[in-house]
């Protein structure tokens, strides 16, 4: 009985140790997407930079592509997580307009970067289709709610405000790519304003 308890009192730190692991190198993984690209980040890079041995990467991760992908996951995980904590935004006259802006500033960083890595690598592998199309359609279930979080329980009530995230979403996010090639202030984007009066309408007159 007493060998059973002093396994069990082990266990914690010894799972602890395989988790902190695991986010060094999902960490480490992200950040070489993001500064060299898809092409050029290899699992060496990753193990050098997360500071752990091949054989640590290898035993959690089958691949390099299932590696990133569930990279790019921790984060949008992360990032989610965080939203959900926040503080439902009250309503307002300008409720639309922040919302809006709230929304664009997650098309901005590292996060959006990497993916787009990932979006445009798996145009022509096969292999990164297979395991990023599951976890696209399983991140953009996830974030539904925290968007809507974004724009309160007031807007995003409307009957229509699932056709405006969508719509939303799928703008900032062609918008965002031009900014890999022309880098520029987001805050300055000419889209927003139409953004803002799309939501506007949107929401006030039903769609």
């Amino acid at each position: 009985m007493s060998t059973n308890n002093s396994g069990a009192g082990v266990s914690l730190p010894v799972q602890e140790r395989a988790w902190n692991t695991r986010v060094r190198i999902l960490d480490a993984a992200l950040s070489c997407l993001v500064e060299l690209g898809y092409a050029a980040t290899t699992v060496a890079q990753i193990q050098a930079r997360a500071g752990v041995s091949r054989g640590s990467v290898l035993h959690q991760f089958p691949s390099r592509d299932a590696l990133l992908v569930a990279a790019v996951q921790h984060v949008a995980a992360k990032a989610t997580t965080e939203i959900a904590a926040q503080p439902e935004f009250a309503p307002g006259p300008d409720a639309i307009d922040s919302g809006v802006e709230r929304l664009w500033a997650t098309m901005q960083g590292p996060l959006f970067a990497a993916t787009t890595e990932l979006w445009v690598a798996a145009r022509t592998s096969p292999e990164l289709q297979a395991v990023l199309e599951p976890q696209e359609r399983q991140l953009g279930r996830a974030i539904r709610e925290p968007i809507a979080r974004m724009f309160g329980t007031e807007i995003s009530s409307s009957p229509h405000f699932g056709e405006l995230r969508t719509l939303l979403v799928s703008s900032m996010r062609g918008i965002s790519l031009t900014y890999a090639f022309a880098p520029r202030d987001p805050s300055t984007e000419p889209h927003l304003e139409i953004w803002k009066r799309l939501a506007r309408r949107y929401v006030q007159s039903g769609g």
